[in-house]
C-alpha cells in the first residue's frame, strides 16, 4: 500500500473513534437528565401530596392550613428512582430526591423542591 492510503485509514479509524466517544458522552449526558426529570416529577407528585394535606380539613385527615403531620409515604420513600426526603415545617416542606444515577465521582443526581401552599420552588442541587 502507499504511504496516502495508510494515511487515510488512520485518518478514517480516527475519526471513528472520536465519533464513538462522543457517542458515548451524549448518551451519558441524556441518561442523567433523564433521571434528574424522573425524580424530579416523583418531588412534584409528592409536593402535590403534601400541598393536599395542607388544604384538606383535620376532620377529614389533613392538616388545615398547616403542612405539620405531613410524612413522606413510606412506599415512597424509595423508588426505582432514587431515595427521597422530607422536612416538614407548618408553612413550607422541603424534599429532597438523591437519584441512583451518578453523575461524576461519587456524586448522585440530586433535586430540591420546596412546597408551599399554592407554589412549588425546583433547584438542581447536582
Amino acid at each position: 500500500m502507499g504511504q496516502q492510503q495508510l494515511l487515510f485509514i488512520l485518518l478514517g479509524i480516527l475519526i471513528v473513534g472520536v465519533a464513538i466517544i462522543v457517542g458515548i458522552n451524549l448518551f451519558r449526558a441524556n441518561a442523567i437528565e433523564a433521571k434528574r426529570n424522573n425524580v424530579t416529577n416523583e418531588l412534584v407528585n409528592l409536593g402535590a401530596l403534601a400541598q393536599q394535606y395542607y388544604m384538606k380539613p383535620q376532620a377529614l385527615g389533613g392538616g388545615s392550613r398547616s403542612f405539620t403531620g405531613w410524612f413522606l409515604p413510606s412506599e415512597l420513600v424509595t423508588t426505582s428512582n432514587g431515595h427521597f426526603t422530607a422536612t416538614v415545617f407548618a408553612d413550607s416542606v422541603i424534599l429532597i430526591g438523591v437519584g441512583n444515577e451518578v453523575v461524576t465521582n461519587n456524586d448522585s443526581v440530586t433535586v430540591k423542591l420546596t412546597v408551599r401552599p399554592t407554589t412549588f420552588q425546583t433547584i438542581i442541587v447536582n
